[in-house]
């Protein structure tokens, strides 16, 4: 479990990358926001993923 929770430390420092591009691209053109919005929450679950893919190797390695 521990190293599942090191493993989850790097989907989380990639969230808050992500929603800070987002954020920042806003700011310099805010015309593109819906645009950005969709990549954003697009790499977003993207980004998830990887750390669903952890548990549920976790899981599967520890027989139950």
């Amino acid at each position: 479990m521990i190293g599942y929770g090191l493993g989850a430390i790097g989907p989380g420092i990639g969230v808050g990358v992500i929603f800070a591009a987002v954020i920042n691209g806003t700011a310099r053109q805010p015309e593109a926001e819906a645009k950005l919005r969709g990549l954003g929450f697009q790499t977003f679950i993207l980004t998830e993923v990887l750390a669903l893919i952890g548990l549920v190797l976790y899981f599967i390695a520890s027989g139950g």
